[in-house]
């Protein structure tokens, strides 16, 4: 399978939304405090169009997206950037297209921060082993209070 990795578009924001709502269900995340009830979850392509904000799409050799992960200012920490959305459908997984997309992502972030925060879920455990991979470290007390108040886990890394 051949995949593509671009910035998303427009008529992409539907399709965005569901694949994150789509793996949310699988992590049990499909509930208050998480990204499910995220006001701009269908109008990624306004919210991510600015220097410092931007979000990718990974697609099939149908156009079919499959992943994605966004970089985006966490707001009252400068020089602080949050990694947001980042999910791959089941069948995306374990082929490289996760690091592929989390190489653009910190390549992006590093011109415009000096350090990377996300929240994540206990539950997702080789989300967690990944982010060790790229350097983040896990912090115990929030950067910044988020409306992902049930997000237990929190990572940092220096860019």
């Amino acid at each position: 399978m051949i995949y593509q990795i671009r910035e998303i578009e427009e008529k992409d924001n539907k399709e965005v939304e569901t694949l994150i709502r789509t793996c949310l269900i699988e992590f049990g995340a499909d509930r208050e405090g998480t990204a499910w009830v995220d006001p701009d979850l269908g109008r990624f392509s306004q919210i991510y169009n600015s220097d410092g904000n931007k979000y990718w799409v990974a697609t099939d050799e149908n156009n079919r997206i499959v992943g994605g992960v966004g970089i985006g200012n966490l707001d009252g920490v400068d020089g602080v950037c949050e990694l947001q959305k980042m999910y791959c459908l089941p069948e995306a997984r374990g082929i490289g297209l996760s690091h592929k997309l989390m190489e653009i992502a910190l390549d992006y972030a590093k011109r415009y921060y000096k350090k990377c925060y996300l929240e994540t879920l206990e539950n997702m455990v080789a989300a967690q082993k990944f982010y060790r991979k790229y350097g983040f470290k896990r912090t115990y007390e929030p950067l910044v209070r988020t409306e992902h108040f049930a997000c237990d886990v929190r990572f940092v890394k220096e860019l």
